[in-house]
């Protein structure tokens, strides 16, 4: 008798164990997901402001001349 209840508490704490590990997985693996969102999202700012700047430095004036005239014409 005292195996047959003890086989029994033995599955039982190894469907609970099973449940807190099922849990814990989950838990771990949405925090990871967060974190992977978070970087994405500091690449694509990163992305945004060194693109913005690659059309800043394509719009430059090409030589003193071309500053001066931008100047005069207020385009600057």
């Amino acid at each position: 008798m005292l195996s047959r209840w003890l086989g029994g508490s033995g599955l039982a704490l190894g469907r609970a164990l099973a449940v807190v590990a099922a849990v814990l997985a989950v838990l771990l693996g949405a925090r990871r997901a967060g974190r992977l969102a978070e970087r994405l999202e500091m690449m694509e700012k990163a992305h945004d402001a060194q693109r913005r700047m690659l059309e800043a430095a394509a719009r430059r004036p090409r030589s003193r001349d071309d500053l001066a005239q931008r100047l005069r014409d207020g385009r600057f």
